[in-house]
């Protein structure tokens, strides 16, 4: 009986944050937030980048996530902000195209060090 209850505890028990995810801050009817997810947002989660920062899409319509509060300066849409173990990596504010994001990504990404893909 004691070993069910530790199993349904830890089942139930919530999961912890991502340590590296790539938030990125969106708004109803931004054009820009659609171009991204047409030209890189259905492939993110295959590449490189997207298995070691998955991708969290948090509304700027919305009250923002309790685990999110810390996180300031977001005004425009789309932002992405990678985040590690809870603290800002970089961020890019719009979306210039996707030759510019990935170079602006790589040169994020080259902050985490070790953790970079």
């Amino acid at each position: 009986m004691r070993r069910l209850f530790l199993a349904m505890s830890l089942a139930l028990a919530p999961l912890p944050a991502m340590a590296t995810e790539l938030l990125m801050f969106d708004a109803d009817g931004c054009m820009h937030c659609e171009l991204w997810k047409d030209d890189i947002g259905a492939y993110y989660h295959k590449t490189r980048e997207g298995k070691s920062a998955p991708l969290r899409i948090v509304s700027l319509d919305e009250d923002r996530p309790e685990d999110l509060e810390w996180i300031e300066g977001v005004r425009y849409s789309p932002t992405f902000v990678l985040i590690d173990n809870d603290r800002e990596v970089g961020r890019i504010v719009g979306y210039p195209g996707e030759d510019l994001f990935w170079m602006n990504m790589e040169t994020i990404f080259r902050k985490l060090g070790s953790k970079s893909p």
